[in-house]
């Protein structure tokens, strides 16, 4: 019992809300263009989640072994950091974690696509791959993009654009422009989460040679770019909300920028990284909120 609760550390569950919010958006506006089915969605959540714990164990190992979680670090104490797990041991983890996503990712495209949808099949089944190659490769290896000032890019991409447009891709087998912005709009607070996760360790990860995006700019344009992000995915909401009907429910999704305006004026008025770590759920959980508001709205109230 003891091993699985350190394996339920290790998976950081209050980091997984944030992975499934594009599948909540993107099946919410699945579900607005008339698709809807219950397996494909609870495949694609399973699979998010799989790839996100896949990268929460990657992340506490390739930080583990290079030294960038050490006792200058903010935050949770992580499993090998700690010694409670050994580094052979969450290799294993992570090597379990990374087939068990790719078994679910099969199981998502045998859902979503016929025999006869050979180039469907392939682009997905690669960007799968790319997926999974992704949430290991954050941190692991010596050319860890993590460490090059790249993971939000990479965040952006997976996070906002992949899983909004992926998902809403396999119901509809199409794109639409009100979906790009609200991919636009989960991609830019998922970087911002990243982001403000950075600027917490900024001093730690400056010292262990971890060059995130937040170390390349400095903290104090770091916060700026946090505001331009948040900005960002405000006025692509709006786009999306103006695109969509004149229902009143459809602005209920834009309610959670109202915690992220005040969070905003605390992040602009706090001068050590160390304070910012309670804001990280808020900003967290609210882009979990949007999702979540946009499918209930989509499913009942239009």
């Amino acid at each position: 019992m003891k091993k699985i609760g350190l394996w339920i550390r290790a998976a950081r569950l209050r980091t997984l809300p944030l992975s499934l919010a594009g599948i909540l958006a993107g099946t919410a506006l699945a579900y607005a263009a008339g698709y809807q089915d219950n397996l494909l969605f609870l495949l694609t959540l399973a699979t998010t989640l799989a790839y996100q714990i896949t990268s929460n164990f990657a992340n506490d190992y390739g930080d583990g072994v290079k030294g960038t979680d050490n006792e200058n670090r903010i935050g949770p104490q992580r499993v090998l950091q700690s010694g409670a797990l050994q580094p052979a041991e969450m290799k294993r983890g992570i090597i379990i974690a990374a087939v068990i996503s790719g078994l679910l990712t099969l199981g998502t495209l045998l859902r979503a696509f016929s025999a006869e949808d050979s180039q469907l099949w392939l682009v997905f089944a690669l960007l799968g791959l790319f997926a999974i190659w992704a949430s290991i490769k954050y941190t692991v290896g010596s050319d860890a993009y993590g460490y090059r000032g790249l993971g939000d890019l990479f965040v952006f991409l997976f996070f906002g654009l992949l899983s909004v447009l992926g998902t809403y891709f396999l119901y509809a087998r199409a794109i639409a422009l009100d979906v790009v912005w609200v991919a636009v709009a989960v991609g830019c607070l998922s970087a911002a989460v990243l982001n403000l996760n950075n600027m917490r360790d900024i001093n730690s990860d400056r010292t262990s040679g971890k060059r995130t995006l937040a170390v390349l700019l400095g903290f104090q344009k770091a916060r700026l770019y946090h505001c331009a992000l948040i900005t960002l995915a405000f006025l692509a909401m709006i786009l999306h909300v103006g695109a969509s009907n004149d229902s009143i429910f459809a602005y209920l999704p834009l309610l959670p920028f109202v915690i992220l305006a005040i969070h905003l004026l605390k992040v602009m008025r706090t001068g050590r990284p160390e304070n910012l770590d309670p804001e990280l759920k808020k900003v967290a959980l609210s882009t979990f909120f949007i999702g979540l508001l946009l499918l209930l709205v989509n499913r009942f109230f239009l």
